[in-house]
């Protein structure tokens, strides 16, 4: 039978093919550059780090401005320059560590993180990391993630929830200031002999 199987070019194989899965999952990593990271855990914790981003950079203004009310204007608007470039300093390098994670789910190195800094791409790049699946199995950034959590879940619901939210808040500071510069353009129009 043997000799028959080797001589016929079209019989199907006799060795087992099938990829074997052990079911183990490797640990999650928040703030490295070393792991995986999943795309539903990605979308939350790039949601979660912008938050304590966001509420954190407001307290320390608010806690900066009482603690420099009397220094003058000069000196508290460079203590909250700095702060701000801290907070967001951080909060970039966090988002970076993530998108390397993120890249090395789905088995391509982390330098092609620097398509961040091209124009246009970056924006193509930022959804391919959203929507690009990840490897299933161990490739060899390490083991596949686990699953995700109930929290994590939650967090990526809130992750187009809150970019709503913040375009609504954005468009009620921006419609009435528009409205305003153009009636004041008109008027000045109207004014001119």
């Amino acid at each position: 039978m043997n000799q028959n199987v080797s001589a016929n070019p079209y019989a199907t194989p006799v060795s087992d093919v099938h990829e074997t899965h052990s079911g183990e999952y490797g640990a999650v990593k928040i703030l490295s550059v070393s792991g995986r990271l999943g795309r539903v855990r990605y979308l939350a914790y790039v949601t979660a780090l912008v938050m304590i981003a966001w509420l954190g950079g407001s307290l320390l203004m608010g806690v900066l401005a009482a603690a420099t009310a009397g220094l003058g204007r000069g000196a508290s608007m460079s203590v909250a320059m700095i702060s701000v470039a801290l907070i967001y300093g951080a909060m970039i390098i966090g988002s970076w560590m993530l998108a390397i994670q993120r890249l090395h789910d789905f088995d391509t190195s982390g330098w092609m993180t620097l398509l961040f800094l091209v124009p246009l791409v970056n924006v193509i790049f930022g959804f391919a990391l959203l929507f690009v699946p990840g490897t299933d199995g161990e490739n060899r950034f390490g083991k596949k993630t686990p699953q995700n959590s109930t929290g994590v879940k939650i967090m990526a619901v809130l992750a187009p929830v809150s970019f709503i939210v913040f375009i609504g808040i954005l468009a009620a500071i921006a419609i009435p200031q528009y409205q305003h510069y153009k009636l004041k353009a008109q008027q000045a129009a109207h004014s001119r002999p």
